[in-house]
């Protein structure tokens, strides 16, 4: 037997929303209009969902934003919903070296002095409001030219039923996306499997989320400096 050699299975929103009616013993024949509006708004729900458990690595990308001397906070764009890492380029003449900056908690920069003190920035606040806000302290100085460049985790784009959509969810992801709107289409169609649906949808997270994500090593240290002579 041969494999098919294709890599190309994405089925339409629509076809993975009968999949999960299916789940729910609701067939495709006995499917109405009222279905499908609830099925619009919980499939919506789940990217919800998913979004909030974060990280998405299949939604990173990098921010780069050019600093302005003395302006210290910077607005960022809605889709974004966190940060995973944030540096600052620093152009000197011809050359430009990458350094990390550190994110600041709400209550360690409220504890800041002089937040309007200028230099090299080295830390951040982010500010998750509904448009987010980001803070660099010190503030940008004159000096050079400062690039922050941002690692973040955004929104995943709008499910749709229509025109033949498929999901902003990679390949990896999509029996989540049908469990979870299964468990949610139970709560309203047919309550006697919600258990039964929720535990599936459990299992299906556990499994993509065990695997989405970077294999790298974790190294946990000791700052030692201050006991040494």
């Amino acid at each position: 037997m041969a494999a098919t050699g294709t890599y190309a299975y994405n089925p339409a929103t629509s076809n993975l929303t009968l999949v999960a009616f299916g789940r729910i013993g609701i067939r495709r024949t006995a499917i109405t209009a009222e279905h499908m509006a609830d099925a619009d708004n919980e499939m919506n729900l789940v990217q919800v969902e998913l979004s909030n458990k974060q990280p998405n690595l299949w939604r990173g990308q990098t921010y780069e934003s050019e600093l302005e001397e003395g302006v210290a906070t910077s607005t960022l764009p809605e889709q974004v919903i966190a940060i995973a890492a944030a540096y600052i380029s620093i152009t000197t003449g011809d050359q430009t070296i990458d350094r990390i900056i550190w994110p600041y908690s709400t209550f360690e920069y409220a504890a800041i002095p002089n937040k309007l003190q200028q230099g090299v920035p080295t830390s951040y606040w982010y500010d998750r409001q509904a448009t987010p806000q980001i803070t660099f302290w010190p503030v940008p100085d004159a000096d050079d030219t400062y690039t922050a460049k941002l690692r973040v985790f955004s929104q995943i784009q709008d499910a749709s039923l229509k025109a033949g959509y498929t999901l902003d969810l990679p390949y990896r992801w999509l029996d989540v996306f049908v469990a979870n709107l299964a468990h949610r289409l139970s709560r309203i169609y047919a309550p006697d499997k919600e258990a039964m649906r929720k535990a599936d949808a459990q299992e299906a997270w556990v499994n993509a989320a065990t695997e989405d994500q970077e294999n790298v090593p974790l190294y946990i240290a000791p700052a030692t400096d201050g006991y040494w002579r």
